[in-house]
């Protein structure tokens, strides 16, 4: 089927013909973001292209990682990984796609629907942090928390994690901290959370803009105000388990 091209003031997207509809309010959707996002941060990248995929198949296609994230993510989060980024262009499943993929929790269907403002959020994060460009290499999985979760946290993707964040906390051994990257897009944004809430918005935006030198958990002990890394560890599991009670 042919691609047919959509824009609006910041981006251009191609797309099917069905998926018309549902590219516009991506679009609004991504400009809205864009807008918010540069209250927080001061480089903003401009002429992002969108490319939006009718198939799970089509969209692994355009990015031969996504057969192996989907792999090495765990199964409660595995749903929520629908895109992919590189410097200047978003690939991502359509919306429909996405509507097929939630649960039926609606914060699942919520979730899905921010993944465009979530990829966007990754290009922020690396714009202001350019050590970290997308995508992310092999050598930075150690911080893949970070990008992953600086993004879902500016994009309010973390919000509508709690049933997820139940499911995986049932399924699987208790996660480690940071999150390692299987549990880097669903937990990686409940580090900002839970920074944001006992430190404040500027903490968060501060440890976004941590370079990958030394050790993840020197970063994090910095951003907790030198508390130990053992100790933010388990306020942290205490937070998960705050999150994903009923």
């Amino acid at each position: 089927m042919p691609w047919t091209e959509s824009s609006s003031a910041h981006f251009e997207a191609r797309h099917e013909d069905t998926d018309a509809l549902g590219t516009i309010a991506v679009l609004e959707l991504l400009e809205a973001t864009r807008e918010s996002l540069a209250r927080t941060f001061p480089r903003i990248p401009d002429e992002v292209s969108v490319v939006m995929h009718a198939s799970p198949f089509a969209l692994s296609l355009a990015a031969p990682v996504m057969p192996l994230a989907w792999i090495a993510c765990r199964r409660a989060s595995r749903r929520y990984l629908a895109g992919w980024c590189s410097a200047r262009t978003l690939h991502l499943l359509a919306p429909h796609q996405l509507e097929r993929r939630a649960s039926a929790v609606p914060q699942s269907r919520d979730m899905l629907m921010l993944t465009p403002a979530t990829l966007y959020a990754q290009l922020v994060i690396a714009a202001n942090n350019r050590r970290l460009p997308p995508p992310l290499r092999p050598r930075h999985a150690r911080w893949a928390w970070l990008v992953w979760g600086a993004a879902a946290h500016f994009s309010g993707q973390t919000v509508f994690a709690r049933p997820a964040i139940a499911r995986r906390l049932r399924e699987d051994p208790a996660p480690r901290f940071p999150p390692n990257i299987r549990d880097a897009g669903l937990l990686g944004g409940t580090v900002f959370d839970l920074l944001e809430r006992e430190r404040g918005g500027g903490a968060a935006i501060s440890l976004a803009y941590t370079r990958p030198e030394g050790s993840p958990a020197r970063a994090l002990e910095h951003a907790f105000a030198g508390r130990s890394l053992i100790h933010t560890q388990g306020v942290w599991r205490a937070h998960l388990a705050w999150l994903a009670a009923p």
